[in-house]
């Protein structure tokens, strides 16, 4: 059974992967969901089991369920659930502006890059410029 849930896990990841990849919203959106479904099913699948409940006195301490996988589950859902909210709140206004759900390349991205670019290439001159000088001097 382990082996199936593990095998759910990769695919819940392998699917929200791909979805968060694409450039519509809405798919980033879902794959966020199946990111989140995934952790869970992997976080509560890798722990010891079943167990009794944590109350002192009750059982043998060692008999006690491991409350850490439980606590990491609920983080998770906490962590998701408040991704998703903003998520779908940059969707509804994307939707309002520009009635589409396209995520663009942003104009700054590409300015840095084009600057970046630009100090390469200026770098690169001033060693060639360099380079003559010593070879005039030779």
């Amino acid at each position: 059974m382990s082996v199936l849930l593990a095998f759910a896990a990769a695919f819940l990841f392998g699917a929200g992967t791909w979805l968060l990849l694409q450039r519509r919203l809405s798919r980033i959106i879902v794959g966020i969901g199946l990111i989140g479904h995934g952790s869970n099913i992997l976080l509560l699948t890798s722990s010891d089991g079943r167990g009794l409940p944590p109350i002192i006195g009750s059982a043998d301490p060692l008999d006690f369920a491991d409350p850490m996988p439980q606590a990491l589950a609920l983080t998770s859902i906490v962590i998701t659930f408040g991704v998703t909210a903003f998520l779908f709140a940059m969707g509804y206004r994307s939707w309002k502006l520009t009635h589409d759900d396209v995520v663009e390349d942003d104009v700054e991205d590409r300015f840095v890059a084009r600057l970046h670019f630009d100090a390469e290439v200026e770098e690169g001159e001033a060693a060639e410029r360099e380079r003559a000088v010593e070879e005039d001097r030779a």
